[in-house]
């Protein structure tokens, strides 16, 4: 009976490292998957230079790899060319479409013929609100309002007192989720900034003109990393102790929460936006699976302050954080 138990636990072991072998050839190889080569487009309003895209296209195209899929994105800032790139990848037929709607409205009539053409669609990052109404399988991102509330809450425990918000692009209904979130959790003085988020210099001089013809504010709460750094700058030309928050991360926003520059940053994990939008385009496909149970699946918010920095700061290196 010994003898049998050995040779059982010899086979298995055997197996087990057999098993183990077999899944590092496959990986080497390429693919995970033995599922057909389906193509698959995000589009996203992306403006140029924006980080915070590149880590959510990471996570895509890591997705992609894994679920043996052609990987095809595309993005423009312009509402109307992102309705214009949707329509391209209608016409090459993709298999899975991932979109944004920050600006939802206008996407209707084309998301309207991606579902004519069968194409199964999921909305990622912003608008949240029109996913199902437009025909989407699911909403992957972050409640704008929840993640604008974690941050007013964070706000307050900080004993911030006057908060200036920057929307750094108008009509995005997203952000100006966050900044009402933000001021209903808040409790204290809080203003809005519009600037141009693609003109940095500009925007960097409306909050320092901001900033230094309102001595009350002690707080800039800014929507997105590139922005963040030029809030820095802001804060620096102003020459007064004023605390800079954040939503999203980047290389500076960490480096900033590790020198105490940055009180804390909203994150909404981008990589997992990219990531899972691709992996449940490939599920339905596969096996007509679907999360969410009619609401999002969300990926924020997540309150990160000083004390995480260190962990994080290999992760952004790497460009998945």
């Amino acid at each position: 009976m010994l003898v049998l138990l050995l040779l059982a636990t010899a086979c298995s072991s055997t197996g087990g490292r057999r098993a183990e072998q077999a899944r590092a050839r496959s990986a080497t190889a390429g693919g995970a998957v033995d599922t057909p080569r389906w193509k698959v487009a995000m589009v996203t309003h992306a403006g140029a230079g924006d980080s915070f895209w590149d880590t959510v296209r990471k996570g895509a195209e890591q997705a992609a790899a894994k679920d043996n899929i052609t990987f095809l994105y595309s993005n423009d800032a312009q509402t109307q060319n992102q309705v214009q790139l949707v329509q391209a990848a209608i016409d090459q037929r993709v298999d899975g479409l991932l979109v944004t709607l920050a600006k939802g409205e206008a996407m209707a009539e084309v998301l309207g013929k991606a579902a004519a053409a069968g194409i199964p669609v999921i909305s990622i990052n912003s608008g949240q609100e029109f996913s199902a109404r437009f025909g989407a399988l699911t909403h992957i991102g972050q409640d704008e309002s929840t993640a604008g509330q974690a941050a007013g809450r964070a706000l307050a425990g900080r004993s911030r007192t006057a908060v200036l918000c920057v929307i750094h692009e108008q009509g995005n209904i997203g952000q100006e989720q966050r900044c009402s979130g933000a001021r209903s959790a808040f409790g204290g003085t809080f203003q809005t900034l519009y600037v141009d988020g693609v003109n940095l210099p500009d925007a960097r001089a409306a909050i320092t003109a901001k900033l230094q013809a309102d001595p009350s504010l002690d707080t800039v709460l800014t929507l997105s990393a590139p922005l963040a750094a030029t809030g820095l700058q802001a804060v620096q030309d102003a020459r007064r102790p004023v605390e800079l928050d954040t939503f999203d991360l980047g290389t500076q926003v960490v480096a900033g929460l590790q020198a105490g520059t940055v009180g804390f940053a909203v994150d909404q994990q981008p990589y997992l936006q990219g990531y899972e939008g691709v992996d449940l385009l490939w599920l339905y496909r596969y096996n007509l699976d679907v999360l969410g149970g009619g609401g999002p699946v969300l990926t924020g918010p997540q309150v990160l302050t000083k004390e995480d920095a260190a962990a994080l700061a290999q992760d952004v290196a790497r460009g998945t954080r």
